[in-house]
């Protein structure tokens, strides 16, 4: 009974801290106009608010996650949860569109901290037979914060500045933090006296800075000259990390484990399919159509909703079901949504919007919890921490590519200019283009999910030989 309520206690703690990163990140979509009105940003300006917390946390969330592992996951979680809840709090003190973006690196390191340690104390805590109904829970509890974000962030925003956003989360986080030290009774040290790799973990920041800012630098040739240095980066780790016995992120994972890397790749493709949905329709609704970031959200609303409860059961059928084929058919559907997308017109039906959102909604929660379940059950423990790390990593760097073609697409079509009713045939161009790109893309992890499906089981662990 203790052992349940101590498992019980632990999860809602990580279920608070993965409530607010995602409900920043989707309230703060609403807030983008008011925040470029405020310090004359244009839309690409607008769009790096968004893309540098996404850079910053990708690069060092495996880093982090190693560093947890020799120094404890609790000790660097809760520091995560205070460096965001601080960070976040200054944002709303910026007086300049150059210190905001500045606090939400910093903000973007702090999530580094969390995203790298939080799934790997959730399946340190609880066994195999209901990790998909925990993953399910913490899963659904993200989709709720992507739900209410909208909602309420568009009333923050509407009704008190988009300062206060970023006040009561920054306040919210630092809150969490100290219950953390509280309630997580136990600390997690599995790589305890093994040293850390400064190296590898300085080519790896190097090449996936080269990936993303790159990709949200084309089709400029700087940008394709990043993209190569940062492919050949990631060359020069591989190979380091494979003669390294201690490496900061051990490659050999991936090696005779095709179940992790096709469902670690399904993630980065969903991520970067649907990652720019939120940001694109906010421009959409509130320059286009007209509505004040309320009412936006209220129509935004809709997408995550269904997230939240799709993702809930969907959880609780990969522990009983093959997680595998859930996953790939939940990408299926996000394919279908994505092409209504392409199709959207200034004078599209509000109903048709709202139904194509319920459809993006319906796939991803079907797509999410499912997929977690298979790349955290394809591991031995050992190396939980780098499995967490790896589906953060895929999630928040599809989101950089997602927002990067997002960006790319803007910058073709109407450049770093406030977007005024001159420049509305431009933005509508743009919205085709990113999701065309999408749905493209999707096909491609709705393929790459469906490979793994007859592979092997998802209770079957694989352990990375050494």
């Amino acid at each position: 009974m203790q052992k349940q309520l101590n498992q019980n206690s632990a999860l809602l703690i990580l279920c608070l801290a993965s409530f607010l990163v995602p409900f920043m990140g989707s309230a703060i979509n609403l807030s983008l106009p008011q925040i470029g009105k405020s310090f004359a940003m244009g839309a690409v300006s607008q769009s790096w608010v968004a893309t540098i917390y996404l850079i910053t946390t990708a690069i060092f969330q495996v880093p982090f996650a190693r560093l947890a592992d020799l120094f404890g996951r609790k000790r660097m979680f809760v520091f995560g949860l205070m460096l965001f809840g601080i960070s976040t709090f200054l944002c709303g003190l910026s007086f300049s569109g150059a210190m905001l973006i500045a606090m939400r690196a910093l903000s973007g390191l702090g999530c580094a901290m969390m995203f790298g340690t939080s799934m790997a104390i959730l399946v340190s805590i609880f066994p195999p037979q209901h990790r998909g109904k925990a993953i399910g829970i913490n899963t659904a509890v993200v989709y709720f914060a992507l739900a209410s974000g909208p909602f309420f962030g568009g009333i923050l925003t509407h009704n008190f500045g988009w300062q206060s956003l970023f006040y009561l989360v920054g306040v919210l986080g630092f809150v969490v933090a100290i219950f953390a030290v509280a309630v997580l009774k136990h600390e997690w040290t599995e790589a305890k006296g093994e040293h850390f790799d400064y190296i590898g973990s300085a080519i790896y920041a190097l090449g996936l800075f080269g990936l993303i800012f790159g990709f949200s630098e084309l089709p400029s040739a700087f940008g394709f000259i990043l993209i190569a240095a940062g492919i050949f980066c990631f060359t020069v780790f591989v190979l380091y990390e494979l003669k390294d016995k201690q490496p900061v992120f051990n490659v050999r994972i991936f090696h005779g484990n095709k179940v992790f890397g096709l469902s670690s790749l399904s993630a980065l493709l969903n991520y970067t399919c649907t990652s720019a949905i939120a940001f694109m329709m906010s421009l959409y609704l509130q320059y286009i159509r007209g509505f004040t970031p309320q009412n936006a959200g209220l129509i935004l609303i809709v997408q995550a909703c269904i997230q939240c409860v799709v993702s809930l059961y969907a959880g609780r059928l990969s522990d009983r079901h093959n997680p595998s084929m859930l996953a790939t058919s939940g990408m299926a559907v996000i394919v279908a949504g994505l092409a209504g997308l392409i199709f959207i017109t200034p004078n599209t039906s509000m109903l048709f919007i709202t139904l194509l959102l319920f459809l993006l909604g319906f796939g991803f929660g079907l797509f999410s919890s499912p997929n977690s379940n298979v790349i955290m059950n394809s591991v031995d423990k050992k190396y939980y921490g780098q499995a967490s790390a790896t589906m953060g990593t895929m999630r928040l760097t599809g989101q950089a590519f997602s927002m990067g073609i997002a960006t790319m697409a803007i910058s073709l079509s109407v450049g770093n200019k406030v977007i005024t009713p001159e420049l509305h045939s431009g933005f509508m161009k743009s919205f085709h283009i990113t999701f065309i790109i999408c749905a493209a893309l999707c096909i491609a992890g709705t393929f790459a999910s469906s490979f793994r499906v007859k592979k092997q089981p998802a209770e079957e662990v694989f352990l990375p030989k050494l």
